[in-house]
């Protein structure tokens, strides 16, 4: 009789189990089959963010499913479902997709510059970890978000050591410091995207004369009960119209949001950009704890005749991104057209120091 009752205890575990993977999997099917909708409600837009942990939790439970239950034509579709929709959109940041950019690319005869973008986290007060950083990799171009004033006071003496600086220091989690030892020929910050996020447009000089123009973004996240038309507008806009109109642009920041999003694929579509994580993984910089199975948050995109021979992940500061680090290299010989005028400086300006 007790064998019995060990048999039943466990044909209701069994139960219970198969009941919860396959009730795990139709939520997971169903988020899915909702992400393809083609609609600006904030919460659908969010669901390109679950894509990557969503195809390991379904191949997981899949596994656990064929194991404990019977119903396995059930747990392989539902199972298909998730992972194909989710690969569907995923597919041009795994390693079997075509690169978008040589990684090196050829940049014999090119000035380069070394490159830092990071989100430092605003309540993070472990500043002394990101100084050494920047010391560490020594970058001619600096972009630093969510900088306020204890911020840029405790990296003084850090951003003195650049020729050229520009920050807009706010509490709201937004604020941004940009530091290069490039010749400058213009550079603002405006609000692009949304009042008090501001966005970066820096027209940027290599020593060999090579121009190009920098974008760094940070908009603010798509966010449920909101629509993100005018945000997804915005951000298409900023990475389309450039200040001086050259052909030859770098775009980086964190963008709140995953390259293979509606958003961010519009960006680099609408601008004409490509991305030199293409075809080699996702680069998850967010959170930095786990960026295993987290975002790439943080982009890069290059057009024209801006080259990449380096790309990396910088290891964990103290924030909840990890930094981006990459060497980009100009085409002197690409196309340089100007065209003057498509942005005025916004009011109050932001300041050069």
């Amino acid at each position: 009789m007790a064998i019995d009752q060990r048999s039943g205890d466990r044909s209701r575990s069994r139960t219970i189990g198969t009941r919860l993977v396959i009730g795990l999997l139709a939520l997971l099917a169903i988020a899915a089959l909702i992400s393809l909708l083609d609609t600006n409600r904030g919460s659908v837009r969010m669901l390109d963010m679950l894509r990557e942990p969503s195809v390991y939790l379904a191949a997981a439970l899949a596994v656990v499913g064929l194991i404990l239950s019977h119903r396995r034509a059930m747990v392989l579709g539902l199972a298909a479902i998730t992972i194909g929709i989710n690969m569907w959109r995923l597919w041009p940041y795994t390693f079997l997709a075509t690169a978008q950019v040589p990684l090196p690319d050829e940049v014999d005869g090119m000035s380069c510059a070394r490159l830092l973008s990071f989100n430092v986290l605003q309540d993070n007060d472990r500043y002394d970890e990101t100084a050494k950083l920047i010391e560490r990799v020594d970058p001619d171009i600096l972009l630093l978000m969510e900088t306020h004033q204890p911020w840029l006071d405790a990296l003084e003496p850090q951003l003195a050591r650049y020729g050229y600086q520009l920050d807009r220091a706010l509490d709201n989690k937004y604020g941004m410091a940009f530091a290069t030892r490039l010749t400058v020929d213009r550079a603002e910050m405006v609000a692009n995207t949304s009042s008090n996020t501001p966005t970066l447009y820096a027209t940027l000089r290599m020593d060999d004369g090579a121009r190009f123009e920098l974008i760094g973004l940070h908009p603010r996240p798509p966010l449920p009960g909101q629509s993100t038309r005018s945000r997804d507008a915005n951000i298409a806009q900023a990475g389309a119209r450039t200040p001086d109109g050259l052909s030859n642009v770098l775009a980086i920041g964190d963008f709140n949001d995953v390259p293979w999003s509606k958003t961010t694929t519009r960006f680099a579509r609408e601008g004409g950009y490509r991305d030199p994580r293409a075809g080699r993984g996702s680069f998850a910089t967010f959170p930095a704890d786990y960026a295993w199975v987290g975002w790439p948050l943080d982009q890069i995109f290059v057009k024209d005749g801006v080259k990449v021979e380096e790309l990396e992940i910088g290891d964990d500061v103290g924030s909840d991104h990890l930094p981006l680090i990459a060497r980009v290299c100009v085409d002197p010989m690409s196309a340089d057209a100007d065209i003057e005028g498509l942005f005025a400086p916004e009011t109050p300006a932001a300041q050069g120091l």
